[in-house]
């Protein structure tokens, strides 16, 4: 393989047939312009920081509910947890290794992991806390617009196959710029536990007698 930042020939390059290198054999070097851009009007969100979690740190070791953090968040503290809300079927949590400030899941308490498979209570719940959880966002962070994905099965990019989780992302112009790409960082600006006590205080009460976190 050629050094295509030098053109220099690799070892296989400078290899010839029976083995011996070849003084005259030259690298091909591919510039940018051999094969031309084109807009296939796709947006790219570049999160490379993920790969932290894609490289399996904090994956479950198997697809048990003892192993599902999903299953293990909700007995945690709603601080410790980073819970922005509690249902009676489902909950709002912050994701530990978000895409953007504000990117939530919404996750039903049981350890399901089909869509097909929810209760109609789960399912009215996981939409309901879905659209509070926009709701919120735009009222505490103005977004843009929003990414909402659930990954069905790990080959459909689903961190945690077994537990069904429903990803609502705020997005904003410009928000994939150039720190990921040449700095392998992403620009996270607030603390996630910061994040989670502004988005629980603006989230509306499931019962009228009991005011929202930080405003009593």
């Amino acid at each position: 393989m050629s050094d295509e930042r030098t053109g220099s020939p690799g070892a296989a390059d400078a290899a010839a047939p029976g083995g011996a290198p070849d003084p005259d054999h030259r690298a091909t070097v591919e510039l940018p312009d051999t094969h031309p851009r084109f807009d296939d009007g796709l947006d790219r969100l570049w999160t490379p920081h993920r790969m932290v979690y894609i490289g399996g740190q904090d994956k479950p070791a198997d697809d048990s509910r003892g192993q599902c953090p999903f299953c293990r968040i909700p007995d945690r503290s709603d601080e410790d947890g980073l819970i922005v809300a509690r249902g009676e079927a489902a909950y709002a949590v912050l994701n530990l290794y978000p895409y953007n400030p504000g990117h939530l899941m919404v996750v039903p308490y049981r350890h399901v992991s089909d869509y097909t498979d929810l209760t109609e209570a789960e399912t009215v719940e996981v939409a309901h806390l879905t659209q509070t959880a926009m709701r919120v966002v735009r009222a505490v962070s103005a977004p843009d617009g929003f990414n909402l994905g659930m990954n069905q099965g790990a080959v459909a990019g689903a961190g945690i196959a077994a537990h069904l989780h429903q990803h609502v992302v705020p997005r904003w112009s410009g928000d994939a710029n150039f720190l990921p790409i040449v700095a392998q960082t992403k620009a996270v600006p607030e603390l996630l536990a910061d994040t989670r006590a502004r988005l629980a205080a603006a989230w509306p009460s499931a019962r009228p007698d009991v005011p929202a976190e930080g405003t009593a």
